[in-house]
């Protein structure tokens, strides 16, 4: 095993544990809130920001984006070399989010960290999703509708020569499709939600 594979498993390793990190959950517990058996029983911010309150909502999203984006902008600055640790970083800390291991595997839907490696990754593109993101939230008072929208059009957009609107450097098939898969696991994760919007049963932000 030649030392760039040995740092590419320890980094993974190391980016997935960090994901891991259940923060909505945390912070739910020191209020003396369990957020998997309250509103959504989802351990994300969302969840923590209806059920716990607002202040502790915002500090949760805050942390789960930093997982994804201060793990991938490290490695990106540092390495520049190995061109798809980035990528590799940066999904491994969305999968930990999704599927945490210290929750028995589940975990939140992966906006937020998504959200932060993409920022890493992407940042223009990103920003043009979170304005969209914002213009759904405050027009139809979802959340979940407004990450679903933001999601679907990350997923698309990327694939419109990024080389124009990113790092001319990560502007390749392989970052355009991590970008597309994370889009498409964080819509499924939304699937419950999708159901309650469709039934009329989704709650509003306010």
């Amino acid at each position: 095993m030649n030392e760039n594979c040995l740092f590419y498993i320890i980094s993974i390793a190391v980016a997935y544990f960090s994901g891991a990190i259940p923060i909505g959950f945390l912070i739910g517990k020191a209020r003396g809130v369990d957020v998997r058996t309250v509103g959504s029983k989802n351990i994300g911010a969302t969840n923590v920001y209806r059920t716990v309150g607002k202040p502790w909502g915002i500090l949760a999203f805050a942390g789960d984006f930093l997982k994804g984006f201060l793990p991938t902008l490290a490695v990106k600055l540092v390495f520049d070399d190995l061109v798809y640790l980035p990528l590799a970083v940066g999904i491994m800390t969305v999968v930990g989010h999704m599927f945490t291991c210290f929750m028995k595997f589940k975990g939140g839907k992966g906006v937020a960290t998504g959200f932060g490696m993409l920022v890493a990754l992407l940042p223009w593109v990103v920003l043009s999703a979170f304005a969209l993101w914002v213009v759904v939230m405050l027009a139809s008072h979802y959340i979940s509708l407004a990450s679903i929208a933001a999601a679907a059009y990350l997923g698309v957009v990327v694939w419109i020569p990024v080389a124009f609107l990113a790092s001319p450097g990560y502007a390749n098939i392989p970052q355009c499709t991590v970008v597309m898969i994370v889009a498409i696991a964080s819509i499924v994760k939304h699937r419950t939600n999708i159901e309650r919007l469709r039934a009329g049963t989704e709650n509003k932000i306010y």
